[in-house]
């Protein structure tokens, strides 16, 4: 059986982080967990001078798992937002240059593996969106934060409240993505741009990562420090689980 999760170290210091959680990378506490502190133990790895993220699947991640979720307890409900929250957070936090390699679809909970990395090279066939408001959810304090600090206003609109993916054009237009690339020149790129930054003095791009998205993190970590995200007393309303459904009933 594939691990969930596979770390390879490049001679000079990449770190490739690949998601193998078949079949669709979906997000369970469990999986969250292992890729914060996989990336915890890369950041304080002095081999390791950027990571490139990326998955062995067909997509890169399809979210939060619906097919799990309807079977939610209220405890579950908690758990699960207390990891979205404190796991990304991880994410957005990562001292080093992180380049996500967006091989196919980015949803919801799954883009923000797109949010948190500091490039994203994308092949064409990928879409990404926030599918959110789609399932009867909001979002927790961790991905809202940073959403809004990633995304800009109109774009934070057009995909928490539209909640339709975008493809890979539009991302590149929206500044979802950075650059997009051919199947077969997917890692040579991602690798390419994570040496590119990590030819930078590593303190001071830590600093200034830091600088840049600490308003953001404080909000995340001030929401966990006092349990005061709203979410974690009951994450789902009475249409949640009929919306997660009918989004089930409509991918298959």
């Amino acid at each position: 059986m594939t691990a969930p999760i596979s770390t390879e170290v490049t001679d000079d210091g990449i770190a490739i982080l690949t998601l193998n959680r078949a079949p669709v990378n979906a997000l369970v506490p469990a999986f969250l967990e292992d890729i914060a502190a996989t990336l915890d133990s890369l950041a304080a790895d002095a081999r390791v001078h950027a990571a490139v993220l990326t998955s062995g699947l067909g997509v890169l991640s399809a979210g939060f798992d619906l097919k799990a979720a309807q079977a939610f307890t209220l405890a579950d409900e908690t758990d699960i937002v207390d990891h979205l929250n404190t796991d990304f957070a991880t994410m957005y936090a990562f001292p080093k240059p992180l380049i996500t390699a967006a091989n196919g679809a980015a949803i919801a909970g799954g883009l923000f593996f797109v949010l948190t990395a500091d490039y994203t090279v994308a092949v064409p066939r990928a879409t990404f969106g926030l599918a959110e408001v789609r399932v009867g959810a909001n979002f927790p304090v961790g991905p809202l934060e940073i959403a809004r600090d990633a995304l800009s206003p109109e774009v934070q609109r057009r995909l928490m409240l539209g909640g339709h993916p975008v493809d890979a054009t539009d991302a590149r237009t929206m500044g979802i993505v950075d650059e997009i690339a051919e199947p077969e020149a997917l890692m040579g790129r991602a690798l390419a741009v994570a040496r590119e930054y990590a030819k930078n003095p590593p303190l001071a791009y830590a600093a200034i990562k830091a600088q840049l998205r600490q308003p953001a993190l404080a909000i995340i970590h001030d929401a966990i420090d006092n349990g005061s995200d709203p979410t974690r007393a009951g994450w789902f309303t009475a249409e949640t689980k009929a919306a997660m459904a009918a989004m089930i009933s409509d991918l298959r």
